[in-house]
């Protein structure tokens, strides 16, 4: 009974930064346009990262896109910059959307 106890608490723990940052992604917005697995207005989260897979600099464009908005890369539709997103928010957000299968 223990093992189990135990196993649950390790798994909370390793979870608790992927909910912690889709919690962010809800607090700046970024739900109102974007989703895990399908696309909204903009990209889902897993074609994103499907897109930056492997690149070394991914994370930093990311998280510049993020505070200064883009267009061009997922079509015509711009994303608006995010001036509410600081840039340790930003870089957190960044690195969520990357791991997301």
């Amino acid at each position: 009974m223990k093992k189990i106890a135990l196993i649950a608490a390790l798994s909370a723990l390793v979870s608790a930064p992927a909910f912690a940052n889709a919690d962010l992604a809800q607090k700046k917005n970024c739900l109102a346009c974007h989703a895990a697995d399908k696309k909204l207005v903009g990209p889902s989260y897993k074609d994103v990262a499907a897109k930056y897979a492997g690149q070394k600099d991914a994370a930093a464009k990311l998280a510049e896109k993020i505070q200064k908005g883009g267009v061009g890369v997922w079509g015509q539709v711009p994303m608006p910059a995010n001036p509410q997103v600081n840039a340790d928010e930003a870089k957190t957000l960044a690195n969520w959307v990357l791991s997301v299968k």
